[in-house]
């Protein structure tokens, strides 16, 4: 009895696979079927080759500062300035292309741009 029920379940496999395609199918391309066939692929097809060294993700750090309020009336006067150039711009990347012109000055420019700034008193502003 027990070949006999093992018999009958490969029949059934057997017959599932012969089955015609189900009606969600979809249908098969001749000229794409070929190809898979023949293992070749069209050189117009090639995927570019992926990068060897992904980059890794770069960790960002939350922080907080003091500013004065002109000066953060500022941020937001060249993100105007950024929109009416084409560019959706946020607060944070406008400060880091600071950093940027910042770092990629000359010393006497940088020394010249600190002494500009004026020193805050840090921590929390009162409440007023």
């Amino acid at each position: 009895m027990k070949a006999q029920g093992a018999n009958v379940a490969k029949a059934l496999a057997v017959k599932s696979q012969n089955a015609a395609p189900s009606q969600n199918a979809k249908p098969v391309d001749p000229a794409k079927a070929k190809k898979a066939t023949t293992g070749r692929q069209d050189p117009a097809q090639k995927k570019a080759p992926e990068p060897a060294i992904k980059d890794k993700k770069v960790k960002v750090v939350r922080d907080s500062f003091t500013i004065p309020k002109n000066e953060f009336a500022q941020l937001g006067d060249m993100k105007k300035k950024a929109l009416s150039l084409g560019l959706d711009i946020k607060k944070s990347e406008l400060i880091r292309a600071g950093l940027m012109l910042l770092n990629a000055a000359s010393d006497v420019a940088f020394k010249k741009a600190l002494a500009a700034v004026p020193t805050l008193k840090t921590g929390r502003p009162g409440k007023n």
